[in-house]
């Protein structure tokens, strides 16, 4: 897979991008009546975006409230040591936990960022009790438990 470089999208392939991540069960047919294409040029232009890695996957989003993912829950994790072995070794250690849907390496006091989604409290209790504070490279660990959704969005500002 290449990786596509800023100047190869123009206007027409931020459209079709943008009506592809807020509506990804379209048919191609659909898209191309959205973009005044045909079908065979709208098809090749999503190829190319997709060949081109720009798009990733297609995925179904999930409502994680009804299938009883109840709890988000944001930890900054700080390590005892911060040299490429420890920052290894943590990675590998959350990258296959399905509770950790995201995580992010930090600058300032903390080193990653994880979100998690766990059932209830009692569960995400168990990871960190079970697993995440078990790491030999974790120092600390600080929750937050999120308390309301204001805005949750996986559409990327294309800006057109």
């Amino acid at each position: 897979m290449k990786e596509a470089s800023h100047a190869s999208i123009d206007r027409l392939d931020l459209r079709l991008l943008d009506i592809l991540q807020r509506q990804g069960a379209l048919s191609v047919a659909e898209v191309a009546a959205q973009t005044k294409l045909s079908t065979t040029t709208c098809w090749r232009r999503i190829q190319q975006l997709e060949q081109n890695g720009v798009i990733k996957a297609r995925v179904a989003l999930l409502d994680r409230n009804a299938l009883g993912l109840d709890v988000t829950i944001f930890a900054h994790v700080k390590l005892a040591t911060t040299g490429r072995d420890a920052l290894a070794e943590f990675e590998a250690a959350i990258r296959d936990r399905a509770e950790v849907l995201e995580c992010y390496t930090l600058t300032g006091e903390w080193d990653f960022l994880l979100k998690i989604i766990t059932k209830n409290i009692k569960a995400y209790e168990a990871f960190y009790l079970d697993y995440l504070s078990r790491i030999p490279c974790v120092r600390s660990v600080n929750s937050s438990v999120a308390v309301t959704v204001i805005k949750e969005s996986t559409a990327l500002p294309l800006g057109i």
